[in-house]
């Protein structure tokens, strides 16, 4: 394999930025630091960020995903950065066919409720198409056209997910009950997604004290902003000036979505954003990147730069074409600049490259 060698950016090691060089031998990070050890492609990326690469939590992959929604994976990842994801409706598909992709998978197989109950039999038949790349259930807590008008279901989907080891994800707009109601039935672990959304019962609707509490016993707060459908400015801005700072930033990209909504949409756009509204340069790298792969297990894995860890990483610029983007209670945002990837390796080979 090629060596190769980042010299003069600002290093995210997936805690902290650290201006050094990082040496890539064998597919896996050999040296960080103030040398310059001779490789077969050096990179001189002075005024960009070199990451550890990102992890986006919330997508729809094609293969995997229902075919409404389910786009080519590469194309949904690796030109933002992506290096890892997670599918959130897992119907089709098998390991098998997650083996061939380029970026690391896991999936959330997707869970239907009906008359106000779990479908355990098309569950079932969800989760038996995975093994190694299963984390979790995804489910739409939505009384809009997916059959529920109370918690009860949830709580009854919750315990099955904490009996078998799994994550729960919710999909929490419009939801039938309050925040207040709901969330204490969530685990530890457990991802509410779109947590900042303006639907009916949202979090600011008890000045976040409910989300507040979740948050602080362990349940994943996700931002999920759905190409700004699920996403309410005002609602995610105050909570980041009351110190309510998610988790997770996640796309729940689809066929829809990417690269149209907005701008070029993506992983990448969505951190812009989240800065934009008032969240640490920190704080957003960290959301895709440790705290992304610790809400899907694998925080020993991905996420984070070390020696020895594999290359997956990614360089990014604030030379992006900025977005345009009106979220659904009307209010617009603009900037004419925004976070770009410019180069992504996985394993120690480069996938994606401006």
């Amino acid at each position: 394999m090629p060596t190769f060698l980042f010299k003069g950016g600002r290093v995210w090691d997936g805690e902290k930025f650290e201006n050094k060089n990082v040496y890539v031998e064998n597919g896996k990070i050999a040296y960080m630091g103030s040398d310059e050890p001779a490789a077969d492609y050096s990179y001189d990326i002075t005024g960009k960020i070199l990451s550890a690469g990102f992890v986006d939590i919330h997508t729809h992959l094609k293969h995997v995903s229902t075919d409404n929604f389910g786009f080519e994976p590469h194309l949904l990842t690796v030109p933002f950065g992506v290096t890892c994801a997670a599918d959130c409706s897992g119907n089709n598909g098998s390991d098998a066919v997650m083996d061939l992709f380029t970026i690391k998978p896991v999936v959330f197989a997707g869970a239907k409720m009906a008359d106000n109950e779990v479908d355990f039999e098309t569950l079932e038949k969800n989760l038996s198409r995975y093994n190694k790349y299963l984390v979790g259930i995804k489910v739409y807590f939505d009384q809009h056209g997916h059959g529920v008008t109370d918690e009860k279901p949830l709580k009854v989907l919750a315990d099955y997910a904490k009996e078998n080891g799994l994550k729960m994800m919710v999909h929490c707009t419009n939801s039938p009950v309050s925040m207040k109601e709901y969330l204490p039935l969530f685990n530890p672990g457990d991802i509410l997604t779109h947590a900042f959304h303006g639907g009916e019962n949202t979090c600011a609707d008890d000045n976040f004290e409910s989300i507040r509490e979740a948050q602080n016993r362990g349940v994943i707060i996700d931002a999920g902003m759905a190409g700004c459908i699920h996403t309410d400015f005002t609602i995610f801005e105050t909570a980041i000036k009351n110190n309510l700072i998610p988790d997770v930033i996640s796309t729940d990209i689809t066929r829809s979505s990417a690269y149209i909504r907005g701008g070029i949409y993506g992983l990448t756009m969505c951190m812009s954003i989240a800065k934009d509204l008032g969240m640490t340069e920190e704080d957003v790298f960290k959301c895709v990147t440790s705290n992304a792969a610790k809400a899907v297990g694998k925080e020993a894995e991905w996420g984070t730069l070390k020696i020895g860890g594999c290359a997956d990483l990614t360089v990014v610029d604030y030379e992006g074409s900025g977005y345009d983007t009106t979220d659904k209670a009307g209010r617009r945002i603009t900037n004419d600049k925004s976070l770009r990837c410019v180069l992504t390796m996985i394993n120690g080979y480069i996938q994606y490259r401006i």
